[in-house]
């Protein structure tokens, strides 16, 4: 049984609406998928909600589609960003991939004083997260902001956003015996949206410097995944899905 297609719309969908599909999608559908004349593809746009859509015509230069009825309403998720350093390509990928499968809602790219990298193309990276969220059911797409220094990105914070600060030296010593402030330890309150981000350090960390910023702000939350040093992508996976998780219990 061939699994049914769902594509990303750019534009907000209306009930009964023909959607002309050009382009990069449209050789997706044609030559990748080899969709015919009546077969029924899922559509979302992040706004509506999805839809089931009917090819009606096919040719070199476009993919007709008849909206037919919405399959699912769009819903209302809690607000959850990740902050992370620039990184190599197939490492950002890996991340923005992952963590919209996860339901990220921001991703916002950051310069620190350890970044190794500085090549970073948000429109190929909006692709990739596209993609992601076509293929793992969600109804929406992260919104991927243009890179920003750390300091910059903190001088014009919304208090109201919890910003959870994942330092790996952020370690307690008692009696001998390591502990760890971990994000299963964090309030949520489950009658509300919740609206937080989640700041993943460079590969050499947080400078000094950087650290000290960060403990005189009074929305940051400093904690720790544990006694093991992560790398930065798989640190914004694994602290993405435990808050997707004690948000959700």
């Amino acid at each position: 049984m061939k699994s049914i297609i769902r594509l990303y719309i750019s534009h907000q969908i209306d009930a009964q609406e023909a959607i002309y599909i050009a382009e990069g999608q449209l050789h997706y559908l044609r030559n990748v998928m080899r969709v015919s004349i009546g077969d029924t593809i899922l559509i979302f746009d992040g706004i509506n909600g999805e839809f089931k859509a009917c090819i009606v015509n096919i040719t070199k230069k476009l993919i007709t589609l008849n909206v037919m009825e919405k399959t699912r309403i769009q819903d209302t998720s809690h607000d959850i960003w990740i902050i992370f350093p620039i990184l190599k390509k197939s490492k950002v990928n890996l991340l923005i991939e992952k963590t919209t499968e996860l339901g990220v809602s921001c991703l916002q790219p950051i310069f620190t004083e350890y970044t190794n990298s500085d090549n970073l193309k948000i429109n190929r990276l909006t692709l990739s997260a596209i993609e992601a969220a076509e293929q793992s059911r969600r109804l929406s797409i992260p919104v991927i902001k243009p890179v920003k220094k750390m300091s910059e990105l903190l001088n014009c914070w919304d208090t109201d956003r919890r910003l959870l600060v994942m330092d790996e030296t952020f370690i307690f010593d008692f009696d001998n015996k390591l502990e760890h402030k971990t994000l299963s330890k964090l309030d949520f309150d489950k009658r509300k949206l919740i609206k937080d981000a989640i700041l993943i350090g460079p590969e050499g960390g947080f400078s000094s410097s950087e650290l000290d910023l960060l403990e005189n702000l009074p929305f940051v939350t400093k904690i720790s995944l544990g006694q093991q040093i992560l790398r930065s992508e798989t640190a914004a996976i694994a602290a993405l899905a435990i808050w997707s998780e004690c948000v959700s219990n």
